[in-house]
């Protein structure tokens, strides 16, 4: 079997998939054209992606492609649809980087809280401004976390958001009253939830469906004292709704992790205007990016790859329609 890797992936994965028997091309860093002569020319019969988008030209190169896997949860970088129609399995790995999301997510709950970026800043500066910074944290204990969407990732936050002794509220498409009780996490409206919590956290897919589901509207809403926290997709976040609000001095700070103009691996040029903005903090699209999670995730790609060639499923398959599908 012939697999091609446009993204990097742990070493140890690669060795095991040729230990396998598998053929495995890594070609990491192309996009649009170059990725589908790949696709072609190396007649693969997987292929594996993290951040590389997948369009339809890119699919319809691969005439011997069977099956595209994220490595990763979300799989919005793929078209989906034009897999369907070409025959082509769409599978991600759910839930392996959850644990890695969280961690930055409340790191970047805390940096906002206590301003470490901006402490920082003025350090390396020279400046020591104690006065400014021991006045204004208030602290995370007791203070309301809302999260919209309790998936792998929400639930991660929830736990972790406990033991910080945090009132957590969520908002989801499908109440859970099982987590409810288990997380000790109470159900809300999602406007109720918008205007009650002091950080709202984002863990949701991208898409039409979330699109600019924090906008105007939303942030109008939130307390002029609350955090805005997207670790999800950048899309979900009207960026330019936000800027705004943070301009205004409406809410109290955000802090992204994805963006809306968000340059592809191998641009070194970040050109989104929401970066220069007052009481924002950003990281660059690192959320699943430690070692333990993509650890975890090559191990499940190897899984799925390892379901398919030996049984001919399909593993977390997001378009399962007329082929056997196990796993979820």
């Amino acid at each position: 079997m012939k697999i091609l890797l446009a993204d990097k992936i742990p070493d140890f994965a690669i060795s095991r998939l040729k230990s396998m028997g598998c053929e495995v091309f890594s070609r990491t860093g192309l996009t649009g054209k170059d990725l589908a002569d790949a696709v072609a020319e190396t007649g693969c019969e997987v292929l594996v992606v993290r951040s590389t988008k997948v369009p339809r030209p890119v699919l319809e190169a691969g005439h011997g492609l069977k099956l595209v896997i994220r490595a990763g949860s979300g799989f919005d970088t793929i078209d989906v649809a034009a897999a369907d129609e070409l025959g082509i399995r769409v599978c991600n790995c759910p839930g392996m980087n959850s644990v890695a999301v969280a961690e930055l997510t409340i790191g970047l709950m805390i940096a906002l809280d206590r301003q470490i970026v901006d402490e920082t800043d003025d350090l390396r500066r020279g400046v020591w401004n104690k006065k400014k910074y021991s006045s204004e944290a208030l602290g995370l204990k007791g203070r309301t976390l809302g999260i919209i969407g309790l998936g792998c990732v929400g639930q991660e936050v929830a736990c972790r958001a406990a033991a910080f002794g945090m009132n957590v509220m969520y908002y989801d498409v499908i109440r859970r009253p099982e987590l409810e009780k288990q997380l000790g996490v109470k159900y809300s409206r999602f406007d109720d939830l918008i205007e009650e919590a002091d950080f709202i956290t984002l863990h949701v897919p991208g898409g039409m469906q979330t699109r600019h589901m924090i906008g105007r509207r939303e942030l109008a809403l939130m307390k002029p004292t609350a955090y805005l926290v997207n670790c999800s997709r950048g899309g979900v976040v009207d960026e330019t709704a936000l800027a705004e609000s943070l301009r205004c001095g409406d809410i109290a700070g955000a802090a992204l992790d994805v963006y809306e103009l968000e340059p592809t691996a191998t641009d070194p040029e970040f050109k989104d205007p929401i970066s220069h903005e007052p009481h924002l903090y950003g990281t660059h699209h690192v959320g699943a990016s430690t070692h333990q999670a993509q650890d975890a995730v090559a191990e499940e790609m190897i899984r799925v790859i390892a379901a398919y060639r030996d049984h001919d499923e399909f593993l977390h398959c997001v378009n399962p329609e007329k082929v056997h599908v196990v796993g979820g």
